[in-house]
Parts: C-alpha cells; sequence; structure tokens
C-alpha cells in the first residue's frame, strides 16, 4: 500500500518482511516440533516416562542461532534508522505544532495551515512541537512516525515521492479527543506547490481579509486548532459553540462563584489569554491552553471580528 510514496517506504517494509518472515518460520517450526513431539511422544506409546539427557550441541544450536537472527534483524533496523536522522542540508524546514486536538504547520514565509503542504521529490525537515501534552505525528503513507513532547523540539524528515493525499495522524493518547486529531499530507508538484504558496502569501491574505470581513479570524481559529473544540454551528463540543456566542448574556463561574456576564470584546481576550479564569457555566477546567504566546493582540481582534459575524 501507498509503495514509494516517501523515500522511507521501501526500507521500513523490507525491515518488516525480514522481520516477519523469520517469526513465521519459528512460529512454523516450533508448531511443528510440538505436534511431532505429542505425537511421538503420547501416552500410549510411552506410558511410563523416560529419562532424557541432556545435549550441549543442541544448547548451542538453539543459542547461536537466534543470537544470529537478533543481530542481523538490529543491524537491518539500525540502517534503515540511521538515515532518518540526517536530513539533507538543503531541505524545506516546515514547523509542525501539535496541541489538543488539532495540527498547524507554518512555513518559512509565515505561512500558517492545518493541512501540511509539501512539494514533490523535495527533502522536509518538521520542527516538532507540542503545546500542551505529549502528541505524535504519524504518517503511515510515509512510515514515519516522531513523539512530541513538550518543552523538547524533536525533528522529522522526509522525502514525498508521489503526488496525492496522505492522512496524518496522532499516535499518542492526548485526551478525550484523540481520536479526532487527523488532517492530510498533500504533495504536489514543484509549480503546483510554489503557485499555492504566492496564494496564500501574507499578502493574499490581507487582500481576502479586506474583501470578507471576519476571513482574517476564521483563518486564525482553524489554523490555531479552535475548531477542534468549538462548534461554528451551534452544537456543543468540549468547549461552547462560537454560533451567536458574541453579545450574547452567558453564565460563568470564577473561583466557584457564578455571576452573568455579555461576552464582549474583553471577555473574549481574556478567555484566550486566561481560557480557566472564567469559566461558562457547564464546562471544565484545563480543557484549553493559553494562547498568550501564540496571538497577539491584533490577531485577537482579528478572531472576534470573525466571531461578531457568527450569529
Amino acid at each position: 500500500m501507498y509503495s514509494g510514496a516517501s523515500n522511507l517506504v521501501t526500507t521500513t517494509d523490507n525491515v518488516f518482511f525480514l522481520i516477519i518472515g523469520i517469526s513465521v518460520f519459528f512460529l512454523i517450526g516450533i508448531s511443528a516440533t510440538i505436534i511431532w513431539f505429542i505425537i511421538r511422544y503420547n501416552n500410549k506409546k510411552h506410558p511410563v516416562a523416560e529419562q532424557i539427557h541432556g545435549s550441549l550441541t543442541l544448547e548451542i544450536v538453539w543459542t547461536v542461532i537466534p543470537l544470529i537472527l537478533v543481530l542481523i534483524m538490529f543491524f537491518y533496523g539500525w540502517a534503515g534508522y540511521s538515515p532518518v536522522r540526517d536530513a539533507p542540508k538543503d531541505a524545506l524546514n516546515i514547523e509542525a505544532t501539535a496541541r489538543m486536538w488539532s495540527w498547524s504547520f507554518k512555513y518559512p514565509n509565515g505561512v500558517q495551515t492545518d493541512t501540511l503542504i509539501i512539494p514533490l521529490n523535495k527533502a522536509v525537515v518538521l520542527d516538532l512541537i507540542s503545546i500542551d501534552v505529549v502528541h505524535s505525528l504519524y504518517i503511515p503513507a510515509f512510515r514515519i512516525k516522531e513523539d512530541m513532547v513538550p518543552g523538547r523540539t524533536n525533528k522529522m524528515w522526509f522525502i514525498g515521492q508521489k503526488t496525492g493525499t496522505y492522512e496524518l495522524f496522532c499516535a499518542e493518547y492526548c485526551g478525550l479527543s484523540h481520536s479526532y486529531m487527523f488532517t492530510e499530507v498533500k504533495v504536489l508538484e514543484q509549480q503546483e506547490y510554489d503557485n499555492w504558496m504566492a496564494q496564500r502569501s501574507d499578502t493574499a491574505a490581507q487582500a481576502v481579509a479586506m474583501a470578507v470581513p471576519g476571513a482574517a479570524g476564521r483563518r486564525l481559529i482553524e489554523v490555531n486548532g479552535c475548531l477542534a473544540c468549538h462548534s461554528t454551528d451551534g452544537s456543543k463540543l468540549i468547549g461552547p459553540t462560537f454560533k451567536g456566542v458574541y453579545g450574547q448574556t452567558i453564565t460563568i463561574s470564577t473561583d466557584g462563584q457564578t455571576r452573568q456576564i455579555t461576552v464582549d470584546d474583553a471577555y473574549i481576550t481574556k478567555s484566550i489569554y486566561e481560557p480557566d479564569v472564567d469559566i461558562v457555566e457547564g464546562y471544565r477546567k484545563g480543557q484549553m491552553q493559553s494562547y498568550k504566546n501564540q496571538l497577539n493582540d491584533q490577531q485577537v481582534q482579528q478572531i472576534i471580528e470573525y466571531l461578531s459575524t457568527l450569529k
């Protein structure tokens, strides 16, 4: 499946086939030996137990052969693993950020997306960053997976060798909506990738924002994973819905005391920067991380502008 989708597929598959082949060989061999012993030494043929003396030759054989096989498997595994740690110097660097429960990808020119877009036959290095808990970026078709630990920057690299769309998952349980934490990798021809990048440049994004009220804010909540917990159609998710929230009177809990407030610019800003202070009644603390170091005041204002359009 997805043969040749990345430069790591053939090597990884060969190691797995080797290990599976050896395992199947011994499964059949040991099972056949057990059956032979059952027939050969059954109670009818040998009603009285016989003393069987040990064999030094047999002990050496079943020690040396497994040792050789394990060393062979280790060698091929290491030979496949070593190149994964050494990325080409001319690789395209993309910052991959994971948070509960979404992905965002930041390109060298500042463009951000919630889907990973890469050019065909170009080495790509992902700088792996986790905002909250341990995640694991896994692209099955590329045969690559790497953990993302808060406070540490890890890396992975690969080359997409076939155009198409491939699944990208979080392979480390990270909370209630872990199973929804997936997106896609799109491999484009170089010219198509260049055209896409030009369209997503800051200049183009600003033009869209000027033409469509709230467009910039919508883009921000998409790339920052807000829609993983907040709906825009009124349905209840982990967090309150965005639909009609701006200007609405809601009941919040602060230090155990409940009160009613109107959702305005100040409340939304506080909820983004200090999400555990004023909790909407019916929801729990600890479900959202602060975006104080990820969104500036201008970006927060763009989000507020978008929320005000959701009537």
